[in-house]
């Protein structure tokens, strides 16, 4: 029997499992079956996802390991990293409020904010397709089927790919409806994550999602970045656009356009504890 401390974690009700170092290397297991084990609602802990600190860097402040609650190794998750930056700062693995943390997606930039929030530099978003990567030779208008329907969609990546399909009907209804299918569509072969958007105003977007290898979540950070910036360039929204989630708003930054997309864009949200425990598991 083995005996582990964790600590549990939401940012706008996105939940995560989280490690300390030592805590991983007393499982003796990989992450791929160690996020099946304490991301089970059932069984388990219960989470979308599994974070795992890696003191060990030599280019960045910290690092960390991410995995979906499915076993499923993501670049980056928005919530996620939020959750993190609190979590090493409160904890003492790094002494300074903004700080670099080495991901999949390349370095990170998290700032704990004086309100307690999160302000994070997501880096710049990707939109060539073979990076994306989406099998499509515009990215930006192109169609994609799911059962009956035939949407008009356009896809970035923010370090993990994404669909956004903006629409006027019931965003939460057509993730439920259609996500599972679109994620593993033939045009994207890493799968995606699917963000059903419907414009508010100029400044406010109303998001619902599927992600990669969780299903439906109540909040997807990367996903809102994703959303705000094929919103800008598609001149539906200006530089700085609140997203509603259902479990709470972000805040997107991004001053690109169409002619310059060169630039980074910026996340500020919550992080908040939910509790901490000790679970036993063979």
């Amino acid at each position: 029997m083995t005996s582990i401390n964790f600590t549990k974690m939401q940012g706008l009700g996105n939940d995560f499992v989280i490690l300390d170092w030592e805590e991983y290397l007393k499982t003796k297991k990989t992450p791929e079956e160690l996020s099946k084990i304490l991301c089970d609602r059932k069984f388990g802990i219960g989470a979308d996802g599994l974070i795992i600190i890696n003191p060990n860097t030599e280019k960045t402040d910290i690092g960390w390991i991410f995995y979906n609650s499915d076993g499923t190794m993501a670049q980056m998750c928005g919530n996620g990293i939020r959750c993190f930056a609190k979590y090493v700062y409160n904890k003492g693995y790094v002494s300074k409020k903004e700080f670099s943390v080495e991901t999949k997606a390349g370095v990170i930039i998290p700032k704990i904010l004086d309100d307690g929030r999160v302000k994070v530099n997501m880096n710049k978003p990707i939109l060539e397709p073979v990076k994306i990567p989406v099998n499509v030779e515009n990215n930006l208008d192109f169609k994609v089927k799911a059962q009956d329907r035939e949407f008009n969609a356009a896809a970035v990546s923010m370090g993990n790919p994404h669909c956004v399909i903006i629409t006027d009907e019931d965003t939460k209804k057509s993730a439920l409806q259609y996500g599972r299918e679109i994620e593993i569509n033939k045009l994207f072969p890493e799968k995606t994550n699917v963000e059903f958007i419907k414009i508010l105003s100029r400044q406010r977007i109303r998001l619902d999602v599927w992600e990669r290898g969780c299903g439906i979540t109540l909040a997807c950070g990367t996903g809102a970045c994703a959303s705000a910036v094929i919103s800008i360039l598609k001149g539906l929204c200006d530089n700085k656009i609140t997203v509603e989630l259902p479990g709470g708003e972000l805040e997107i930054e991004w001053n690109g356009s169409i002619n310059d997309v060169n630039l980074d864009v910026y996340m500020s949200g919550d992080a908040q504890y939910s509790f901490k425990g000790v679970i036993d598991f063979n």
